[in-house]
């Protein structure tokens, strides 16, 4: 009988290996930075309390062109209007085989208000993404150095690792400490930027309310 030797067994690391010292510089700094307001031309326009929020999407308004805002929850679908923050539509009941994105394969639901006959793609709980950039170099980034509570941090530098001083060319400017954050991200058009938890919508625009 011919004998195989058998190959010794991977021997599997107990535990993963320390943060480098430029990783953790990179974390101090993370944790270091409070939340500050979106520098100028951003300025917030809402911050929304929606209990169960499983999602968000962004649409545009056929008449004006503004960028609109979807939110999907345990207690239905909502559209707010991104340039003031103001809610322009709600749907309490919706058809239960397009209440929750998960049932289509993009991952859309049915528009409400003035986007009704049109899907919103929906990013969230489920899945999916926002834009990340803008074309006139904003970066948003999700960063976790006090894992699981989630920062928001939007910036004109490329994003990380942010050489420079925290004020100046990166900002915090969400720290999701309270709730699960369920999505963050740009609109296509890069002038509203959407921060969505699992409690709450907080929405930043570039553009100037007209009176």
């Amino acid at each position: 009988m011919r004998w195989i030797k058998k190959p010794a067994p991977v021997e599997q690391s107990e535990r993963e290996p320390g943060l480098s010292a430029y990783q953790q510089a990179m974390r101090d700094r993370l944790l270091a930075a409070p939340v500050v307001p979106a520098p100028e031309p951003w300025r917030r326009v809402a911050f929304e309390p929606v209990g169960g929020l499983l999602g968000i999407g962004f649409a545009s308004d056929p008449d004006s062109g503004r960028d609109l805002v979807m939110v999907v929850s345990h207690d239905g679908h909502g559209l707010f209007d991104a340039v003031t923050g103001e809610k322009i539509a709600r749907d309490r009941d919706p058809d239960p085989v397009d209440s929750t994105p998960d049932a289509a394969a993009d991952l859309s639901c049915p528009g409400l208000g003035p986007v009704a006959g049109n899907r919103v793609r929906i990013a969230g709980l489920f899945g999916g993404g926002l834009h990340t950039t803008t074309e006139d170099g904003w970066t948003l980034e999700v960063v976790a150095p006090a894992w699981p509570n989630e920062r928001v941090l939007l910036s004109g530098d490329g994003g990380l690792p942010h050489p420079g001083p925290h004020g100046e060319r990166w900002w915090h400017i969400f720290h999701s400490d309270y709730s699960e954050l369920r999505a963050a991200g740009f609109s296509p058009s890069g002038r509203t930027i959407a921060v969505a938890t699992s409690s709450d919508l907080s929405l930043w625009t570039t553009e100037v309310t007209s009176h």
